[in-house]
């Protein structure tokens, strides 16, 4: 039987955070990476991700998938155990904690004596035709992360979505883009009252009511046109766009977990103590974004691994004490 002293799952920037504090801690964390796990190479969004102009300490950018690997370099310098299979099954019941993983289900669980949860979360998309092409080629779901990249500077954008974070990206956007469009389903937007009067009053940005998106189109390259359809009248349309952003949500990858007695939010999200990563559960701690539906950008990840490194190396020194 294999038994870890701590256990990370996942493999974004809160886990590889977490992994380096707590190797230079002397406390072998074993790193569970996920092979494709809930779609996403190990590494995390941030692998999708093309040029990273907000992160400290790259003055000139860094590629996403660069960023990454120099991560997972660091935590092994230090001495993390990382394995490349994904946690498919898990029994927080008793500590030892059980893990297992899709290719061991079937046989003796892996135990461990604390885990860090950092499974992340993932962008609702619309499965667009044409949608895949234009990924990071035009079309994001992150407009703090991707919006003042260049080749969204003093072009046509659109966000669609109604809610106050699409509202907030269609006004951040604004500073960037020559024009923004706001393309909303519904007649009305679902975003708070002060929010919509900062839309409408904006003059650099237009709201779409009752409209759709149909089809993602470009010259294979880059994106360059948003094909639209108004639900009222039914008229198509290109509307001219080089930057297409999803607003409309994102799912935490928490479904292993809710068997547990772990608390979560109305969207699924893993609830933590304030001011800690500490769960529910003693010796369970969550970091990064499936934790955290407001921030949810690579620093702000980094700092969560940070603090339950932090929680998870006080837990087992307080345990080893007793």
């Amino acid at each position: 039987m294999v038994h870890n002293q701590v256990t990370i799952i996942g493999s974004g920037p809160a886990a590889h955070t977490a992994a380096i504090y707590l190797a230079r801690a002397e406390i072998k964390p074993t790193m569970y990476e996920g092979m494709m796990a809930n779609g996403i190479a190990a590494g995390g969004q941030l692998t999708t991700t093309t040029d990273i102009e907000n992160f400290p300490g790259f003055p000139l950018g860094i590629n996403g998938s660069t960023l990454m690997d120099q991560m997972r370099e660091q935590s092994v310098r230090f001495g993390t155990e990382i394995i490349t299979e994904t946690i498919s099954k898990v029994d927080f019941s008793s500590r030892p904690f059980k893990l297992w993983t899709e290719w061991n289900e079937d046989e003796a669980p892996i135990t461990t004596d604390a885990v860090i949860i950092a499974t992340g979360a993932s962008a609702k998309r619309l499965d667009l035709p044409g949608e895949e092409t234009y990924w990071q080629q035009g079309i994001s779901a992150c407009a703090v992360c991707d919006g003042a990249v260049p080749i969204f500077r003093n072009k046509p954008l659109a966000v669609i979505g109604g809610g106050d974070s699409a509202c907030e990206e269609a006004l951040f956007l604004t500073k960037y883009g020559s024009k923004v469009f706001l393309i909303v389903r519904k007649n009305f937007l679902r975003a708070s009252s002060i929010m919509a009067k900062r839309v409408a009053a904006c003059e650099k940005l237009e709201i779409l009511y009752e409209t759709v998106s149909l089809e993602a189109k470009g010259d294979g390259k880059l994106l360059n046109a948003l094909t639209i359809k108004d639900v009222k009248t039914e008229e198509v349309r290109d509307l001219p766009v080089s930057g297409l952003f999803y607003a409309i949500g994102h799912n935490p990858a928490t479904e292993i977990f809710k068997n547990e007695k772990l608390d979560f939010d109305e969207t699924g999200y893993i609830k933590t103590i304030p001011g800690t990563a500490s769960t529910t559960i003693p010796g369970v701690f969550a970091a990064g974004d499936v934790q955290d539906k407001i921030y949810r950008q690579a620093i702000t990840s980094a700092g969560s691994g940070c603090m339950a490194a932090l929680d998870c190396e006080k837990f087992i020194s307080e345990e080893s004490v007793n």
